[in-house]
């Protein structure tokens, strides 16, 4: 496989970036993960038993409250055609090998996932290979002993388009992640039961949270529409 642009260019290139990684993580406003429950029942009609798992997008952060999140928006929908029992396993900083870590502790079943993972993984240097080998690992754990009979993982982001990144490095990372959700897309078509949620958001800076980095409320709203979007198809 040829060598990309950016990775030719990386090692002239590393001082800069080097600098810019250490200036965003000086400057970055830290936002806290939201409040609110992590699991709860809601809605009526036929048993639904949902498990959110992944990195701070999955956890909420940029929302005040989980109700604004990702996990309320989705409940939310979900509970207008389901008895929803729902779950919420997601902490800020996790790659894909915590987050496989941290499901293989859990015994319940679920009917239904939703995982959102890759931002962490490019920034901790993960590897498309490896990216690949533990997204593999983790689909067979949630289709295999926890039961889910739909799952959706979203696309790894597009850092390109993080305000809160600058150039070059915002284009490297960007690369990367794109990289990786390309592998992404290759494991989840390999399984049957696994849907790949691409976001197109607009260029909308109501869409992204204060820091720059992680979405809005409003951009979890849209997310929340397209996942419940997927996971009714089943």
């Amino acid at each position: 496989m040829p060598v990309a642009a950016d990775q030719l260019l990386r090692l002239p290139l590393l001082p800069v970036l080097a600098a810019q990684g250490l200036s965003v993580r000086r400057k970055a406003q830290r936002l806290p993960e939201p409040i609110g429950p992590r699991q709860g029942r809601i809605g009526r009609g036929p048993r639904l038993r949902l498990l959110i798992a992944g990195d701070s997008s999955a956890a909420g952060v940029g929302a005040g409250t989980q109700a604004q999140a990702l996990s309320g928006h989705l409940v939310t929908r979900l509970a207008k055609h389901y008895a929803v029992e729902w779950r919420l396993e997601a902490t800020t900083g996790h790659r894909t090998q915590d987050t496989i870590d941290r499901l293989g502790k859990i015994n319940d079943q679920f009917d239904m996932a939703v995982t959102a993972l890759g931002v962490n993984d490019v920034t901790r240097g993960v590897t498309r290979r490896r990216f690949i080998t533990q997204q593999t690992q983790l689909l067979d754990l949630l289709s295999g002993r926890l039961g889910a009979r739909r799952i959706v993982v979203t696309a790894v982001p597009q850092m390109q388009r993080f305000p809160a990144l600058p150039q070059p490095l915002a284009w490297v990372l960007g690369r990367q992640a794109a990289r990786l959700d390309q592998g992404l897309q290759q494991v989840a078509d390999s399984f049957p039961k696994v849907r790949h949620l691409k976001l197109d958001l607009p260029d909308d800076p109501a869409l992204a949270a204060p820091d720059g980095y992680h979405p809005s409320p409003k951009a979890y709203a849209l997310w929340a529409e397209e996942a419940a979007r997927l996971l009714r198809q089943a």
